[in-house]
């Protein structure tokens, strides 16, 4: 019995398998080429490792947080007790160091950030805007066990002996500034995170301000504006930018942990004072982690942790959004 000749592909068959090939690297390049469409599957990769990656952490540290989720519940973030003998723990102490430190930090560091972004953009001559630039993004480069060293031997004596003192004698009658006065506890630790944040919120606002077209300047001077008038212009123009940049400093102060762990007590108290110890959410975990022993102490530590985490994330993720919202509409307008 013969076998029957190979049947070969019809016009109209080979049409096909081109067309869905081409389809297919149509799909992942606009272009239809196929090194690009290989690079383009490369890069899509890249971006999926990086998200596999952090829902991994989050679904690791939600695991090995469990016993501590369902020991607790939501009492674990109400509570103020933090007893590793008894096994009781609570985060209240812990979540009210982070915010308080963190909003200092924001309170000092924000206007002095704003006008150093602001002079570098608006008033300096380029001769003396870029070497402060690079003293600026300097300052972001020194490690944070730097400035704690830093603090310890430098600012907190300095804060003890003319800072606070000053402080507890005109305002003492307000409890902020009540209290024995150490030189270490979350006044120190603000600071200290101001010093560490400003770099990144000055960064940012000087890119947000710089994306500004020039034609708004250049209306509000023709106008009759004054130079301080036509800042107010820029800034308006960039607030959600600037809203962006300190969002994302408020980001970096909230996950700072040696620095304030050398300076801010390290105590798990809720006080009034500013001038009393305190304890934060990263500086808990950095000082306790290798002491815990029992299953429970390490789960509440990682549950401490996952939230830590996640306050992090959603708060860079609004401060990229606000920036990128802003640079978007501002190049837009400069392109048109």
């Amino acid at each position: 019995m013969n076998n029957p000749p190979p049947t070969l592909p019809t016009p109209a068959a080979a049409y096909g398998a081109q067309a869905r090939a081409w389809n297919w690297r149509r799909a992942l390049s606009p272009t239809g080429n196929t090194g690009d469409a290989v690079f383009r599957a490369v890069l899509f990769g890249c971006a999926l490792v990086v998200l596999l990656l952090v829902g991994a952490m989050i679904a690791a540290m939600a695991a090995n947080s469990r016993l501590s989720l369902r020991e607790f519940g939501f009492g674990f973030l109400t509570s103020s007790e933090w007893n590793p003998v008894t096994g009781r723990f609570g985060a209240l102490p812990f979540i009210y160091g982070t915010v308080v430190s963190s909003l200092l930090a924001l309170l000092i560091s924000v206007p002095l950030s704003l006008g150093v972004a602001v002079f570098l953009v608006e008033q300096a001559p380029r001769r003396l805007s870029r070497p402060i630039t690079f003293l600026v993004e300097l300052l972001a480069a020194i490690p944070s066990v730097v400035y704690g060293l830093w603090g310890i031997f430098v600012l907190a004596p300095l804060l003890r002996q003319y800072v606070e003192p000053p402080l507890q004698k005109w305002f003492g009658w307000m409890p902020f500034f009540q209290g024995p006065i150490t030189g270490i506890g979350l006044f120190t630790g603000g600071i200290i995170l101001a010093i560490m944040i400003t770099p990144i919120i000055s960064a940012v606002v000087r890119d947000v301000l710089a994306a500004v077209p020039v034609t708004q300047r250049e209306a509000a001077l023709a106008l009759g504006a004054t130079r301080w008038e036509t800042t107010r212009v820029v800034l308006a123009n960039g607030g959600p930018g600037i809203a962006g940049a300190i969002i994302l400093g408020l980001g970096r102060a909230i996950g700072e942990t040696m620095a304030v762990t050398m300076v801010i007590g390290n105590r798990a108290q809720i006080s009034a004072s500013l001038f009393e110890p305190s304890y934060t959410i990263a500086s808990v975990i950095a000082n306790e982690f290798t002491e815990a022993t029992e299953a429970i102490y390490l789960s509440a530590l990682v549950e401490l942790g996952l939230i830590l985490f996640l306050v992090t994330f959603i708060i860079n993720a609004a401060a990229r959004l606000l920036v990128w919202s802003v640079t978007r509409a501002t190049s837009g307008t400069a392109r048109a």
